[in-house]
């Protein structure tokens, strides 16, 4: 499987902007895990930490249901791996698949175009409870694009770790 990265328009409006930016970044994420066994996505960066590229996809899963499923559409669920909201629980691994990670992943993926594409703007906004506060779904975005950012920082390291391989 080889995951291609959608170039991003450099000249475009500020939502296409974001969506392209956020859609590289997801696509950045993706082709960290190309061409690696379970195996390899569940190896630990380091002990203490449970940090792999798995628990990054399975991390990611949770960032997107949250911001764009519970805060943005307002929708009462639970996390996906942890029903009492704790946020870490992704990062372990050691048990997890590429299909069930990637299948949740793809899955909250794909409710967070549906909810920015119905959006009638990035103006649109909706609350935050966990914070108590309103959020923009420009500000969702941009935060979603910065936690990829991070954690693509993070899958890097953890790649090379792997194999050897460098860049993106």
């Amino acid at each position: 499987m080889t995951t291609e990265r959608p170039r991003i328009a450099m000249i475009a409006d500020e939502r296409e902007t974001l969506r392209g930016f956020l859609e590289f970044h997801r696509a950045t994420l993706a082709m960290k895990c190309d061409g690696l066994s379970d195996e390899d996505l569940r190896r630990q960066s380091m002990p203490p930490s449970t940090l792999s590229l798995l628990g990054l996809v399975r991390h990611m899963a949770e960032v997107e249901r949250n911001w764009f499923r519970r805060v943005m559409g307002g929708e009462d669920i639970p996390l996906v791996w942890s029903d009492s909201f704790d946020f870490q629980a992704a990062y372990d691994a050691r048990e997890a698949t590429r299909a069930e990670a990637f299948a949740a992943w793809e899955a909250e993926m794909a409710h967070a175009r549906r909810i920015e594409a119905e959006a009638e703007s990035l103006d649109v906004t909706a609350h935050a409870a966990r914070w108590g506060t309103d959020v923009s779904l420009r500000t969702v975005m941009q935060h979603v694009i910065l936690e990829y950012g991070r954690h693509n920082g993070h899958a890097d390291l953890l790649r090379e770790g792997i194999d050897g391989t460098v860049g993106t």
